[in-house]
């Protein structure tokens, strides 16, 4: 959740970790610091409660030189976020300093052991602790920091991406990591570390992503060194870079958030190419080509994810079960991971993230494993953790996704979802070849008409003027919509802090009913033939105690129009596909409301990117 830059080379460090610091706001923080060895060997640690132009704003009169350095925003865990917590910490000696991302789950016991040695602590962070743990070592077993890291972290319980600085080596950074990511970049003599690739985008293309409990040794003029924190060395495994520099700018779009819901019909019809070959009406997956049967014939097809990605997840269960009649089962990652589920080697678990770094969706996949299930990724990120301990899987192609509220890789992840049950539909011959023509016919066109809805943005801008100032709203939709009723409830609090729940539209009278008056919007995702009568008397119910309507209907709607006090239009679409299209106006509602709120579109509070601790 964190973010780490590090850097040693001939160029000076400050501006490329700031720039790195930059790049990385998108996740979430705090606070911001930056540790820089001087060339005369002084240790300058900078850092400040707020934001990394907080951070510039303290620094400016300070000594900021150096051609080596690491730097952080922290999202904070372990104390209130200030100046005394925020990273890098230093150790008691002043030799060594830290940047951390995870949590250290056994920090207590290692504190108390460490003051009963001598050690005294300025903050109550869990990182500190491990600093000086670090150091203590060092001194103890008399052995290099190199080792010292290794010896160390074999005491620490917990998740951590760390690097660690120390005076006296000018040339040298290491770096550990144990479920939170770290990559590292290889340069002409120089090297870059950082959380993701975007603060190395444009700089190398070379890249090394560690493994878990993995200890690098980054040293100028030197290979890289791997060793596990089991002293067995470790091959660097060099990757070219997936990424532009394009990709992580605004290019003109006003926020990052903005711009990636108006990439989805790229991004859809990204994530289907080379797979949905319609001229010959079939869906090609080459990732799980090897577990096809696997899938066919599993007792269960469990998906496991958290946040948006779950309901992408149950979009998909709809998909699968209507097209290829499997039974599908869709799990939160943090539940699944602590209820003991009953999973067999004749299930297959599929984990679904767009990061890749997710810590509850890692657990649950390491407990899939464990049971003897066949376990598959969705992922948008390539070398993140999840594509590496997952079986195989299938990439999204959504490109990076810097807002912290997931638009593009929503869309990303469902038309996967619906690729995947028009695959396993056709290898079981639950449809007419005619009918699954149809529907991979349907499919080529969702990009299209992704792209007519966008062009409605003013008229969602002019509704949404009418609701910036509400307390709450209700999202109600039936079947594959009711996910729907779910993102974009979930959109319009992340971004614009309004109370919003998602229900299945019959279930408004089991209880949410009870909230409906002339105060309270709703809006209703009015789409799908199977179920436009019920959504209509839901409707109806709304209206009839002066609920205020905002309906999501398509283009040849009649009825819903006549009761609805504002309308959001989708072209009309095969019903299975309505969750692609439908989406995006609620995205545009929840973006424009945020906006007339004077909200952070792109850096909600309290919020991250990639959750990598529990």
């Amino acid at each position: 959740m964190c973010g780490i830059v590090a850097y040693a080379g001939h160029q000076e460090a400050y501006p490329i970790l700031i720039e790195g610091l930059k790049r990385l706001e998108y996740r979430g923080y705090d606070s911001a610091g930056v540790a820089l060895l001087s060339d005369d060997d002084q240790l300058n640690i900078h850092k400040t409660k707020g934001k990394v132009s907080d951070l510039e704003a303290y620094a400016r009169p300070r000594n900021v030189s150096g051609h080596i350095g690491i730097a952080h925003t922290r999202w904070a865990t372990h104390g209130e976020p200030n100046q005394v917590n925020a990273h890098p910490h230093c150790s008691q000696s002043g030799n060594i300093a830290l940047i951390h991302n995870g949590i250290i789950e056994n920090y207590l016991s290692l504190r108390k052991e460490l003051e009963k040695r001598g050690y005294s602590f300025r903050s109550e962070t869990d990182t500190e602790v491990l600093t000086n743990l670090i150091e203590d070592v060092q001194k103890t077993e008399n052995v290099t920091l190199f080792d010292a890291v290794r010896i160390a972290l074999n005491q620490v319980v917990g998740a951590y991406a760390i690097v660690v600085i120390e005076k006296g080596h000018p040339d040298q950074l290491i770096a550990a990591r144990k479920g939170s990511p770290l990559v590292i970049g290889i340069g002409r003599n120089e090297y870059y570390i950082a959380s993701d690739a975007t603060p190395i985008v444009g700089r190398t293309q070379k890249v090394v992503y560690l493994d878990d409990e993995q200890v690098a040794c980054v040293k100028l003029g030197e290979e890289l060194h791997i060793k596990t924190i089991d002293n067995v060395e470790a091959e660097a495994y060099v990757q070219k870079l997936q990424m532009s520099l394009d990709s992580i700018e605004k290019s003109g779009f006003d926020h990052f958030m903005l711009k990636e819901i108006y990439e989805q019909p790229d991004i859809v019809r990204d994530t289907m190419r080379g797979r949905l070959l319609p001229e010959q009406g079939i869906v090609k997956l080459g990732g799980i080509a090897d577990y096809e049967r696997h899938l066919l014939y599993a007792d269960n097809i469990i998906f496991v994810a958290c946040g948006t990605s779950w309901h992408a997840s149950l979009v998909g269960s709809y998909l699968i079960e209507a097209l290829a009649r499997i039974r599908v089962k869709v799990e939160y990652a943090s539940e699944f991971r602590y209820r003991d589920p009953v999973i067999t080697p004749h299930d297959v678990v599929i984990a679904v993230s767009q990061s890749g770094e997710t810590a509850d969706t890692l657990a649950a996949i390491n407990l899939a494993k464990e049971k003897g299930a066949v376990v598959l990724g969705i992922c948008n990120v390539i070398g993140s953790s999840i594509s590496r301990a997952t079986d195989a899987g299938i990439y999204t192609h959504a490109g990076p996704e810097i807002g912290v509220a997931s638009t593009k890789a929503f869309s990303a992840q469902v038309t996967v979802m619906a690729l995947l049950a028009l695959r396993l539909a056709e290898l079981k011959n639950s449809l007419t070849e005619e009918r699954r023509r149809e529907l991979v016919t349907e499919l080529n066109h969702i990009p299209d008409k992704i792209k007519e809805t966008l062009q409605n943005s003013d008229i969602v801008k002019t509704i949404a003027e009418k609701f910036k100032d509400v307390r709450n709203m209700l999202y109600l939709g039936r079947l594959q919509n009711y996910p729907v009723a779910l993102e974009g409830a979930l959109k319009l609090k992340e971004i614009s802090y309004i109370h919003a729940e998602g229900y299945p539209a019959a279930e408004m009278k089991h209880g949410p009913i009870a909230l409906i008056d002339k105060n309270m919007p709703v809006v209703f995702i009015a789409t799908n033939r199977h179920t436009y009568e019920k959504v209509l008397s839901n409707i109806h119910e709304v209206k009839a105690r002066q609920g205020i309507i905002i309906a999501v209907v398509s283009q040849n709607d009649v009825e819903v129009r006549k009761i609805a006090d504002y309308v959001l239009e989708i072209p009309e679409s095969e019903s299975i596909y309505s969750p692609l299209l439908a989406t995006v106006p609620l995205q545009l509602l929840a973006y424009h409301i945020a906006v007339m709120r004077g909200c952070n579109v792109d850096q909600p509070r309290n919020l991250a990117k990639s959750v990598t601790v529990e």
